[in-house]
């Protein structure tokens, strides 16, 4: 797959973009903290996802507190937001995407895994990420060519080495798409395929979660299928800049810009030292296409 075009050089102070982005993230984050633990609303979206695909009231309150923000110090900056839509101007060179709760259907359920995230784009291409946890209260950030950051501030880089017992059988996470069908055998085959050669694999359901989890080291890998576009950026890059590396599932370059189509949201993200590997699993099972048994 072609990369996406490289971002062109930003006209805004990514700093000051990167606190104001910050502020929002934790601002809806000590939102979620006060109400998480319900009563809440609950419903299915109205989409053709809506078997698996929910929002609760605390979405829209944690994306109107980012919105506002985002609205004062940008202005002229396009924003893209999971409930909302599109917002703001529709042609600008930059382009904000807001993931104000993921992880909606695990705290429906009483599981508080999720993650806030926000990735400002030059062009196609995200140049600011920033993930925030609400349970822990804790940020991660990254500014593209200037490394990852943890929540005090210091810089935030990948171990040199994979943690003990993890060299051989590495924990990876799993991330695919609402609209990827039961019965898709590729991505049945993957799955398989990850969990018979890894440690663990994790299935999240909250993305974000998974990708500050790479950068901080606490997980080998991340492959996702058909991903959403939403939280794809702001996460891709925390792992980057923290020392991860990113391809597609056959092995070819892979840049995660917002001018993707769905079917090419497909990659394998990991540390350096375990990225060929996962990628011989990967395309093993890929190739294989395994049937899916109803």
């Amino acid at each position: 797959m072609t990369p996406s075009t490289p971002a062109p050089a930003p006209l805004v102070d990514l700093h000051q973009a990167r606190d104001v982005a910050s502020r929002a993230a934790e601002a809806a984050g000590e939102l979620l903290r006060a109400r998480m633990t319900g009563p809440f609303e609950v419903r299915i979206k109205d989409s053709e996802h809506s078997e698996v695909d929910v929002v609760t009231d605390l979405d829209l309150a944690c994306e109107a507190v980012i919105l506002e923000r985002l609205g004062a110090a940008f202005p002229g900056h396009r924003v893209i937001s999971e409930e909302a839509g599109v917002v703001g101007a529709p042609d600008g060179t930059f382009t904000w995407l807001v993931d104000p709760l993921d992880g909606t259907n695990n705290v429906a359920i009483g599981m508080p895994v999720c993650a806030v995230g926000l990735a400002l784009c030059a062009g196609p291409m995200p140049v600011l990420g920033v993930v925030h946890e609400p349970v822990s209260g804790r940020t991660w950030t990254a500014v593209q060519g200037e490394g990852a950051r943890g929540p005090d501030g210091a810089a935030l880089r990948l171990p040199a080495r994979p943690r003990p017992g993890r060299a051989e059988r590495p924990v990876l996470a799993w991330v695919q798409g609402h609209g990827v069908p039961r019965d898709d055998a590729t991505a049945a085959g993957l799955k398989g395929m990850l969990d018979f050669h890894g440690g663990r694999l994790l299935q999240l359901w909250a993305p974000l979660v998974a990708w500050a989890m790479l950068a901080r080291g606490d997980i080998d890998g991340i492959v996702g299928y058909r991903t959403e576009l939403i939280d794809l950026p702001a996460g891709a890059l925390l792992a980057q800049e923290a020392g991860a590396e990113l391809r597609a599932l056959g092995g070819g370059p892979y840049a995660a810009g917002i001018d993707l189509p769905d079917a090419a949201r497909s990659f394998v993200a990991a540390r350096p030292d375990l990225l060929g590997r996962l990628l011989e699993t990967t395309g093993g099972a890929s190739a294989a296409r395994p049937a899916v048994t109803r």
